[in-house]
């Protein structure tokens, strides 16, 4: 990692459907960003394509059929004229634009988050565990990779991922220094400081555990499609390598907004030498029963 970092986190209000207004967002945010100083912006889960909402209380056949025919129409390939045009704006800011699309992969669909530079498309990552309500739209990607940049060794877990374990383990193996946590949540109470509270525990834990910082930041807005409607509060955070709170959200619920922080190398190595550095500790040799399931009483051979 380069001996100072400065990131910014960004919450902006993008919605299903208009790809060509979200980018136009992306772009305004993206130069808020670079004039701070920023060399790596993220934005929220989907905000690139915009976040389908998933709660419907009406016909549910008839909701599904018209939200996955919306979905279809909506998702972008990764060679396509959006991720052209994120790189443009990169290469007009200098800067790296983190950002998340419903990813059309041919016969399927993905939930991906993409990195691009100036140069174009520096890696994605497709969201591995989905949610029930979520499950009719993408499927699960396989194991994330860490991305080598100028700034860092850059990875990504993908909102529920967060979640479980397991999903920052993956890159952390792989010596990655930054995670990009991305969400489009809206736990009860629909605030700011809800999201914080739901998502904080998991946030702070996987960086602790893996020795890595963190920044992640929420969907916000409201969004419609196929009939159903849902609302985003928003919110942000920077999570330090020992697992400690860098920088919080200061929008107010409901409004796009941007954290700034900047991570030193220094932070990182001096976390990494502290004898409680969890990720040292690990004893892979004991954990292979756990990609297995338990047999099952009285199984024999």
């Amino acid at each position: 990692m380069r001996d100072q970092v400065r990131i910014a986190a960004v919450a902006v209000d993008t919605v299903p459907g208009d790809t060509t207004a979200n980018i136009n967002r992306l772009e305004s945010w993206t130069a808020r960003a670079a004039d701070q100083g920023a060399e790596l912006v993220l934005f929220q889960e989907l905000s690139l394509t915009g976040f389908i909402p998933n709660h419907p209380t009406g016909n549910h056949e008839q909701w599904l059929r018209t939200a996955l025919s919306a979905a279809r129409r909506s998702a972008q390939p990764l060679n396509g004229p959006a991720v052209t045009q994120l790189t443009d704006i990169a290469r007009a800011k200098n800067i790296l634009i983190a950002t998340g699309m419903l990813e059309d992969a041919g016969n399927l669909l993905y939930n991906t988050h993409i990195l691009v530079g100036p140069d174009g498309l520096l890696g994605h990552w497709r969201k591995m565990h989905i949610p029930m309500f979520e499950m009719p739209f993408y499927n699960g990607g396989g194991a994330p990779q860490v991305v080598d940049t100028p700034l860092g060794r850059i990875g990504a877990n993908i909102c529920f991922d967060a979640l479980l374990p397991e999903s920052t383990r993956l890159l952390a193996v792989q010596n990655a220094e930054i995670v990009l946590f991305p969400f489009a949540a809206d736990p009860p109470p629909r605030t700011v400081e809800g999201w914080a509270d739901w998502a904080g525990t998991a946030l702070k834990a996987r960086c602790a555990e893996n020795g890595v910082f963190g920044i992640a930041c929420n969907y916000v807005g409201h969004v419609e499609c196929a009939g159903v409607e849902q609302n985003f509060p928003g919110g942000g955070m920077a999570i330090g390598p020992r697992g400690e709170v860098l920088a919080g959200w200061e929008a107010k619920t409901d409004e796009p907004g941007m954290l700034i922080v900047d991570l030193t190398n220094d932070d990182l190595r001096a976390a990494r030498a502290e004898p409680e550095y969890l990720f040292r500790f690990r004893r892979p040799e004991l954990y292979g029963t756990l990609a297995y399931p338990p047999a099952e009483p009285g199984a024999g051979g």
